[in-house]
């Protein structure tokens, strides 16, 4: 079966564009020219991936994205956004909408298409496997062990789960919000700062022995699992 790619675009032009190089790339397709269509058609035919414009009619991109995340459905679609906006601030809200990348218009197609598969890459190999490796730290889903530079390291289940999430989108920033909502639940109430403490203990026990810390703060954003430096 076909990965499955939603365009959520009102310009015609670019969605002829996008068609032509992800048709070529051997993709399926799904299209929809605007924001409230869009909800409908991803919780209903649930797509790999979507590639989210920011102005749309109905709906714009922004509250398309934060809303797809808000619901299980679609709360792991991967999302890229498609935009003009280019701004530092833009990219940031972006960011917190729960957008897994950023591309700004005017795009390279060959570019647009290299992110769409390095996001496959991140989300897909990790939905059904009972082990999750990423860098040095391995992830024993079954026996509920992980380890770091062949070492054990210890977690609480909340740190547990807050790691499984980060090891299965790997790059991706989360807000504490979002990570509430996956790892304690949409339907318990916790203090949005209660992330940061889990945070801290999940670093204090991933970073034994001096080595890197793997979890990057994005300031305004919220987390990632990445090496890059905080932003």
């Amino acid at each position: 079966m076909k990965t499955q790619i939603m365009i959520v675009e009102d310009e015609t032009a670019i969605v002829t564009l996008l068609r032509y190089n992800l048709e070529k790339e051997g993709f399926g397709l799904i299209e929809t020219g605007d924001g409230e269509e869009a909800l409908i058609t991803a919780s209903e035919r649930k797509p790999d991936l979507i590639i989210l414009d920011w102005m749309l009619p109905m709906l714009s991109g922004i509250e398309v994205c934060r809303r797809l995340r808000r619901q299980p459905a679609t709360r792991n679609i991967p999302v890229i956004m498609l935009t003009a906006r280019g701004e530092e601030a833009d990219r940031i809200r972006g960011l917190n909408a729960g957008a897994d990348d950023y591309v700004t218009k005017p795009f390279s197609p060959s570019e647009l298409i290299a992110r769409v598969k390095a996001v496959l890459r991140r989300v897909k190999p990790s939905a059904d496997a009972e082990t999750l490796t990423w860098g040095d730290i391995v992830m024993d889903l079954a026996a509920h062990k992980v380890r770091r530079e062949d070492a054990t390291v210890h977690l609480g289940p909340t740190e547990f789960r807050l790691l499984r999430h980060f090891m299965e989108h790997p790059g991706r920033v989360f807000s504490r919000e979002q990570l509430l909502d996956a790892v304690w639940g949409a339907d318990v109430y916790v203090e949005p700062r209660t992330v940061d403490v889990h945070i801290r203990r999940l670093r204090k026990a991933l970073n034994m022995n001096d080595v890197p810390d793997p979890i990057r703060t994005v300031r305004s954003a919220g987390y990632a699992l990445d090496y890059a430096q905080s932003a």
